[in-house]
């Protein structure tokens, strides 16, 4: 068998036994197996597929250490899930099996880490490790507890709280079968469906090429969830054409940046964060998604006003081309919608599992896509075949990500540096809770840079979570606070992969293109603060509390984004966006920090809006007279 056949077929095993775990297999067959079982051998199969991917080549001297270190993993983790049962009963007693395994357990994970992601997370890992064995004589607060190398290395390994922990355990579990529900979906042309939809709405319109984007990249991403993906498969088409328009190198690839960057956050499907919050919470993943509306909504709002604005300041056309009509679209497409109607039936009705209600939808799509085409694409046996190493490649960077969290949650339990940094971050908060915030959402970036969003969550819902939940914070306000920061180190320079990623099509200048992001997305960087005193931005509250807090928060991403644009009709003078911004931001503050009711916000909102008001009167007084 070549190097390649063994690639696909390790890469169609990841997903095939998701899938199986999903069906609960192993108990219909009245198999035993515990999920740390399941998890090690899935681990096992990832970090084998990290050392044979880059080997296009037949077996050769020159790849004998990554044979070597692939079979190793294999026969390492197999070994580990097959006798977990009675490692468990060993665990106290540090045996000598448990030491090597556990010693080359971790060693091959922290190289295939490296491989896969770089030096970053290799890099904190290293950090914590480093804080575990010397934790005691690091001073206080932040003073830990020292662990010797043999209790760390089979801790790490074998502890279902460590490296086959929560973060894997979600992946493997819910991720995986999610990430195959999209793949399925693209086989089938659902991705040139969602951008024919946006072209047809959003084409004829004023500065249609970057409304096409907004729509576009916000629908494929619900299904990809992933910023960079999302960038260079609808980036390709939206970027040439927005630039054609008369949009910029730079604001081009911005706009594609964070159109494509808040599909993440869009429902149904979103990122695998939002599983991994789920869980981490304990709560349906429905009301995660549910919590996600309205910040999602308030983001593409945002992006959507103030391109607008731009293609009305510098008289950017619509895009010169023959769109079909939206009906048109949906007659040939609308078969698209059914698997998102049933996956939504599945969890918000029936209440099944995620991975279950994702095979359902899948299942809708295999039936769909054979039945019917869409432009030339119709799913095939072959094609659906496809699908599953296609998953299984496109999961093992991920796997890498979620088994380093693993590690880190781990060495942060096993040396008591999760409690000193809690401790640490809750004295900060209750001196000022401003000040723990920006702090976090610092971090929360800084630890995102060079980092997939969901990777990025899980180990600040170890590191920062707690912290917040601990000043009084609603917990999923808080781990919603967490996740939208460390979405943003994509849009955030000096790393910003989704900005940079779409400057390489634009033709811009990448930290240009990044600052013009930041910009652009200006309203991602205000909502997580807002919706910490206003929980009803996370549909947390009786209706009229959340319509009120909608609305009025709207009204204020419209004169604030009218502020940064600097056009309203006419150019705006700088006293006028001063003005449009002052009212803007006491219109969204939360009356909670204002403690003074809803008058400066109803005074807000009358005086901005009497300014765009006279604005528009004066313009239409304006061009009277010039006609």
């Amino acid at each position: 068998m070549t190097t390649k056949k063994i690639i696909i077929a390790i890469s169609a095993a990841i997903p095939i036994l998701s899938i199986l775990w999903a069906l609960d297999i192993p108990l219909l067959l009245e198999i035993e197996m515990a999920k740390a079982q399941f998890l090690a051998c899935l681990f096992g199969m990832a970090i084998a597929l990290v050392f044979l991917k880059d080997i296009d080549s037949p077996f050769s001297k020159i790849h004998i250490p990554a044979y070597a270190a692939a079979l190793t993993s294999l026969g390492c983790f197999a070994w580990i899930g097959i006798e977990y049962q009675r490692f468990l009963m060993d665990f106290a007693y540090l045996t000598l099996e448990m030491q090597i395994l556990g010693a080359i357990a971790i060693a091959l994970t922290l190289e295939a880490i490296r491989r896969a992601t770089g030096w970053i997370l290799l890099s904190l890992i290293g950090v914590f490790v480093l804080y575990a064995l010397f934790g005691d004589a690091v001073p206080a607060p932040l003073t830990g507890t020292n662990v010797t190398v043999e209790e760390l290395a089979i801790y790490l390994a074998f502890d279902p709280n460590a490296l086959l922990g929560t973060p894997l355990s979600v992946v493997a579990t819910i991720v995986i079968v999610f990430i195959l529900f999209g793949k399925v979906l693209v086989k089938t042309g659902c991705g040139e469906f969602f951008i024919d939809l946006a072209m047809a709405g959003m084409g004829r319109k004023l500065g249609g090429a970057a409304k096409i984007s907004i729509v576009g990249s916000a629908l494929f991403g619900s299904i990809s969830g992933s910023a960079v993906s999302n960038v260079v498969t609808t980036g390709v088409m939206t970027i040439p054409l927005m630039r054609r328009s008369g949009y910029n190198k730079s604001q081009a690839g911005a706009i594609e940046a964070i159109a494509s960057t808040g599909g993440q956050l869009m429902p149904p499907i979103m990122g695998a964060a939002a599983f991994l919050m789920a869980q981490s919470l304990e709560i349906p993943y429905s009301q995660v998604v549910l919590a996600a509306l309205i910040p999602a909504l308030l983001y593409y709002i945002s992006v959507f006003i103030q391109v607008d604005l731009i293609a009305a300041r510098d008289d950017i056309a619509a895009v010169d081309a023959e769109y079909r009509s939206v009906a048109e679209v949906m007659k040939e497409g609308w078969h698209f919608l059914l698997p998102f109607a049933i996956l939504l039936f599945a969890m918000f009705e029936l209440n099944v599992s995620a991975a279950m209600a994702a095979l359902y939808g899948t299942a809708a799509i295999i039936v769909g896509g054979f039945l019917r085409s869409y432009r030339g694409h119709q799913l095939t046996i072959k094609g659906l075949l496809n699908t599953l190493p296609d998953t299984g490649r496109s999961v093992m960077e991920l796997i890498m990500i979620v088994g380093g969290a693993g590690l880190v949650i781990g060495l942060l339990n096993v040396s008591s540096g999760g409690f000193a940094l809690t401790l640490a971050l809750v004295e900060l908060g209750n001196s000022s809770l401003a000040i723990l915030l920006m702090v976090s959402a610092g971090v929360c970036i800084l630890l995102g840079m060079g980092m997939p969003t969901s990777g990025v969550y899980v180990l600040l819902a170890a590191l920062v979570g707690p912290s917040l939940i601990e000043t009084g914070i609603e917990p999923l306000a808080a781990h919603m606070f967490i996740l939208y920061f460390g979405m943003m180190s994509m849009i955030t320079p000096p790393i910003a992969l989704a900005a940079f990623a779409a400057a390489t099509i634009s033709g811009g200048r990448p930290m240009h293109t990044g600052m013009e992001a930041m910009r652009l997305g200006w309203v991602a960087y205000v909502i997580p603060m807002l919706f910490i005193f206003s929980p009803a931005l996370l549909m947390q509250g009786s209706f009229v509390e959340i319509a009120i807090a909608f609305i009025i928060t709207v009204v204020g991403v419209y004169f604030i984004s009218v502020s940064i644009v600097g056009y309203f009709r006419q150019k705006l003078s700088a006293i006028i966006r001063w003005s449009l911004l002052i009212a803007g931001v006491f219109a969204m503050l939360p009356n909670s920090i204002l403690d003074l009711s809803y008058a400066p916000m109803a005074l807000a909102v009358v005086t901005g809006g009497a300014l765009l008001f006279v604005l528009s009167r004066k313009a239409q007084y304006a061009g009277a007279n010039c006609s």
